[in-house]
């Protein structure tokens, strides 16, 4: 890597963990000294490598510096040594023997615990995706602005309210008790699935940033699976899920950036190695005898990596939406269950349930009537994908619809 790139790449990785480490020391009510620490290491790092050049181990380099930054800090900082030293794991009259523990244990501790310190159901959803990125992941707030195609100063209100939250709701970040791993994992999981998708589904047109997105999502997936308490059934089957969707992300879209419908897309651009490692993960998942939404995704996502049109496909596809929306309904659910209904059953009956949906704010509602119209109506069909067009918010997902029009009037002619 060429030393103009280490930098922003070692921010990105060791930056989080630098906040982590420290946020669990001090506490979350000091996340913003965490952070102050966290940033002059990276800008003596800039200052130093620029004039005596990069260390030969710049990460290890980094927490020395932390370490000694944080010791500093501590020292000449009396007022808040009285607050913290009682809380931390040394006493104020042993400066000299302060240790700030960097090793790659404490580091994955460290991690985990602020996943689940920020995950806390007093903060907002949205406001949960934003600071994840923030704390855990190392994403400025221009970055996560850009993610969500938000005003900058809305991302960075999101961030400030939840930090308060946190502080207000005095959360400790510690490791997670099993009774806490019972209530709060599900929210875990549901932070990191939504951040997934913010870079699977944006329409940032960004590939980049959302493939960042998405790997961040599957490194904090990963850290749950590292841990024995948090090394759950369904923390393997939101991993399987995630690496089917990622399988295809290059297929995803054309060389305009324009979105590629399932049924165009290039098999050959689909990662087999992403895959297989879904498949892995399913059968990990395969254990206990809870059933979770995550795990019948995975299944949906995992046929969704087969090409061919099998009865046994679209049956078993069918069976798992069914299945899905029993233990969790959805009206979105069960509008992408209809096209796996009308793979078994025809358009007929597809277009039956649809209408029943009766969905007539959402455009993907009207582009799956379009579908199901193509061939039996095609003037039905148009005028469903031109409603489909007025509501839709993307410039590429009109795009497509503007392309099903156009393959229905060649048709026609």
């Amino acid at each position: 890597m060429e030393e103009k790139e280490l930098l922003p790449h070692l921010f990105r990785t060791e930056y989080r963990k630098l906040v982590a480490v420290l946020c669990y020391l001090f506490g979350i009510e000091h996340v913003e000294v965490a952070e102050d620490i966290a940033s002059d290491t990276f800008l003596a790092a800039a200052e130093t490598w620029a004039i005596k050049g990069v260390p030969e181990n710049p990460a290890a380099w980094l927490y020395t510096v932390a370490k000694n930054r944080t010791k500093n800090h501590l020292k000449r900082n009396a007022l808040f040594e009285q607050k913290v030293a009682a809380e931390i794991r040394y006493s104020s009259d042993k400066e000299a023997e302060i240790e700030i523990d960097m090793s790659p244990r404490n580091i994955t501790d460290s991690q985990l615990a602020m996943i689940f310190a920020v995950c806390n159901p007093l903060i907002p959803a949205d406001s949960q995706v934003a600071l994840a990125l923030n704390l855990l992941c190392g994403f400025g707030v221009q970055e996560i602005a850009d993610a969500f195609l938000l005003n900058k100063e809305v991302v960075y209100k999101r961030i400030q309210r939840a930090k308060e939250k946190l502080k207000e709701g005095e959360i400790s970040i510690a490791p997670p008790s099993v009774a806490e791993i019972a209530d709060r994992l599900e929210t875990v999981l549901t932070t990191i699935y939504l951040l997934y998708s913010e870079g699977y589904y944006s329409i940032s047109q960004n590939t980049t940033l959302r493939k960042e997105l998405c790997a961040e999502a599957m490194r904090l997936n990963f850290l749950l699976m590292e841990n024995d308490l948090t090394d759950r059934p369904e923390v393997s089957a939101l991993l399987s899920l995630m690496c089917f969707h990622s399988s295809r992300f290059e297929a995803r879209t054309n060389q305009n950036g324009e979105m590629v419908l399932y049924e165009d897309q290039d098999e050959s651009l689909w990662n087999r190695e992403l895959i297989e490692r879904g498949t892995y993960y399913l059968s990990r998942a395969s254990t206990g005898d809870k059933l979770s939404r995550y795990h019948l995704e995975a299944g949906i996502a995992y046929w969704h990596t087969h090409k061919e049109n099998s009865p046994e496909k679209w049956q078993s596809i069918l069976d798992l939406y069914n299945h899905l929306l029993a233990i969790e309904y959805s009206p979105v659910t069960a509008l992408n269950r209809i096209y796996a209904l009308a793979k078994v059953q025809g358009k007929e009956a597809g277009i039956a349930e649809a209408e029943r949906l009766n969905l007539t704010n959402n455009h993907f509602y009207y582009s799956l009537l379009g579908n199901l119209y193509a061939g039996i109506d095609e003037a039905q069909a148009v005028a469903h994908y031109e409603t489909a067009i007025k509501l839709a918010h993307s410039e590429s997902d009109k795009a497509i619809l503007f392309r099903n029009i156009a393959r229905l009037q060649d048709n026609v002619g």
